[in-house]
């Protein structure tokens, strides 16, 4: 069994946030959030990682993240332009936006081909998460469907004081079973809860903080890279002629189909670490705090 690989989506060039995120120090050491993402799937089994980044940011994202990486831990770079898709597609008029997290691990395809994590490049998931993925990855399954997984938290331990977020909020059976991902692309913090607006904030939703979320940490067998590669036209016939300038393919809604059909199962695994990120250059300090008190405590070395 060959060991999962770790793909990191890091071609946003943080519009909210106003920089490169992907590379900004979160501690003294001048680690990047990336660079503990690394640690800790090393350390929990993942024997590759490959990252999704634009042209425009190869040369200083290999110089700082890329040099920092172990020489024992493998890596691969992967492209994800606005140009990047089928042929006879063309990028409309005006769209600098890219086509979304679906695409971005597209554009991985020709580097995998063994079981995977995806996981954002500003978004710190927790050591227990990489474990448990790296464990889950790791089985050999029996059965005809396809094996995929994602690992849950709750809403109310990822919302910012700082802005709006998109989520993916999660219907979850009783063996804890993914039955639907829906993406809500504008959700605010009110107090003891939070509330989602689809309509420019005309009209708001409740959510309790106990709703399960996805934060876009999922593991998949390679079958869903040829999943994404036929479905993706499909998404561009569809979405290009109602919003031809934002339209995204989601990973979320590919995999949902999936499930729907039946060709998938999709497990929720569950961390018991806190997730933290990064969508405002507000949460900065609420970071690096909680980074520098994981180091205190012995989690990750001054060094790594």
């Amino acid at each position: 069994m060959k060991k999962p690989t770790l793909l990191i989506l890091a071609a946003g060039m943080g519009s909210r946030y106003g920089g490169l995120k992907q590379m900004d120090p979160m501690d003294e050491q001048g680690h990047a959030i990336i660079d503990f993402s690394i640690y800790d799937a090393k350390r929990a089994g993942f024997g590759k990682v490959v990252f999704v980044i634009k042209k425009a940011i190869e040369k200083d994202f290999k110089e700082t993240i890329g040099a920092r990486i172990p020489k024992d831990f493998p890596v691969e770079y992967a492209f994800q332009e606005v140009d990047s898709l089928p042929e006879g597609y063309k990028v409309p008029e005006g769209r600098e936006k890219p086509w979304g997290t679906a695409h971005a691990v597209l554009c991985a395809k020709p580097f995998i081909n063994e079981p995977f994590a995806v996981i954002n490049a500003d978004d710190y998931y927790g050591v227990n998460g990489y474990q448990i993925m790296s464990d889950f990855l790791s089985k050999t399954y029996d059965d005809s469907k396809e094996r995929f997984a994602m690992v849950g938290y709750s809403l109310g331990n990822t919302v910012t004081e700082n802005g709006h977020v998109s989520r993916g909020i999660c219907e979850v059976d009783e063996n804890q079973q993914l039955i639907s991902i829906t993406e809500r692309t504008h959700i605010e913090k009110r107090g003891d809860h939070a509330e989602f607006t689809e309509d420019d904030g005309k009209t708001w939703t409740s959510l309790d903080f106990k709703t399960p979320v996805s934060m876009n940490f999922f593991g998949f067998q390679p079958m869903i890279l040829e999943e994404l590669e036929k479905g993706f036209p499909q998404f561009l016939d569809e979405s290009l002629k109602e919003n031809p300038l934002k339209c995204e393919y989601f990973i979320p809604s590919v995999a949902s189909s999936l499930l729907v059909s039946g060709q998938a199962t999709m497990d929720v695994l569950t961390s018991t670490d806190q997730w933290y990120g990064v969508t405002y250059k507000e949460d900065k300090k609420t970071v690096m705090d909680a980074l520098a008190s994981l180091k205190a405590e012995g989690v990750y070395p001054k060094e790594f």
